[in-house]
């Protein structure tokens, strides 16, 4: 029997490494030689395969080096250790390096399915287990922490099966667990959701899965302090503080134009509404979803209002100063 082993997913190519860190080709392998700093595994080919967390250290090490630090000092050090040097960093304009949802998949029926939909790994950091639940090899799994989603594939359901499922579940110890079923049982859907396991129909609707991972990387931050969607979801900082809004709002022009006062209205609703969005509830993965979209759009909408003002307040800017001229 084929030793068993997680395949991690997905892979990336040395040119998309270093389109994503800013480092050159060259680099990266200079790297590899020297202090085996590099991509953990090769195509059949002999092409190095960048996996998710080696993109992700090479982001770290990038965006110190950034910051002034040497390749020699950092090469070695663990990816904690770079985090921590990366959050010491006082340039705090410096986007620091997003963790992905960590998510183990199990089963054969799954594993192929994700070969043929691998858009669903995108931003991803996955680790393939293509066995059937009940034949898997816990050992498979040392190594493995925080797991933001474990997503197991079980056609039916029975004791042995659940059992394994727990023993799985105690190994890799995920935020959420996921179940794929096909007619499985009433009375086993009512006992996984007793044990706080979600489960969805097999082949899964790409948005559900998105959604189920989305949200054990949500449920992992809000356990850590952060319970608001205005943390979870990117906004466009904000351009203008309200002194500037109010100012704006009161502008005189000579010109038979009032963009500045309703620019300046516009936007201060918008970031009422954008506040006001980030704090809705939702019932359902339907309704998360929605509203996620609502903030991302309001914050986009407000932030584009703020670019507008930019420029008539520029261009008023070019009106004073023109006056000034003629009057000097």
């Amino acid at each position: 029997m084929a030793e068993q082993q997680l395949q991690a997913r997905p892979l990336y190519g040395i040119g998309t490494v270093a389109r994503l860190t800013g480092l050159k080709p060259d680099t990266l392998r200079v790297w590899e030689r020297r202090y085996s700093l590099g991509a953990s595994q090769k195509s059949e080919t002999g092409r190095r395969q960048y996996t998710q967390a080696d993109l992700e250290h090479l982001q770290l090490v990038s965006a110190l080096l950034s910051s002034g630090s040497r390749i020699g000092e950092i090469a070695s050090s663990e990816r904690k250790t770079l985090e921590r040097l990366v959050e010491a960093c006082t340039d705090k304009s410096r986007t620091q390096v997003a963790k992905k949802p960590s998510v183990v998949f199990v089963g054969e029926a799954i594993c192929e399915w994700l070969g043929d939909h691998q858009g669903c790994l995108t931003g991803v950091s996955a680790q393939l287990a293509s066995t059937r639940l009940e034949a898997v090899d816990l050992d498979i799994f040392a190594g493995v922490e925080d797991v933001d989603l474990l997503v197991v594939a079980c056609e039916r359901m029975n004791t042995a099966q659940m059992s394994k499922l727990n023993q799985v579940r105690e190994v890799v110890n995920p935020t959420s667990v996921l179940v794929l079923q096909s007619g499985m049982s009433e009375s086993w859907l009512n006992e996984l959701s007793a044990e706080g396991i979600a489960n969805m129909a097999f082949p899964p609707d790409r948005a559900e899965l998105a959604f189920h991972i989305t949200r054990s990387s949500a449920e992992k931050a809000t356990r850590d302090g952060i319970n608001s969607l205005a943390d979870l979801v990117a906004a466009r900082p904000r351009l203008h503080a309200e002194a500037v809004l109010a100012e704006a709002l009161t502008m005189e022009t000579s010109i038979a134009c009032e963009c500045p006062q309703h620019l300046s209205g516009l936007i201060t609703q918008l970031a009422k509404f954008e506040a006001y969005s980030a704090e809705c509830s939702a019932d359902s993965w339907k309704d998360a979803a929605v509203h996620s979209c609502i903030y991302a759009y309001a914050s986009q909408a407000r932030w584009l209002m703020e670019k507008a003002l930019d420029m008539a307040l520029q261009s008023h800017e070019d009106e004073v100063g023109q006056k000034r001229l003629k009057g000097a």
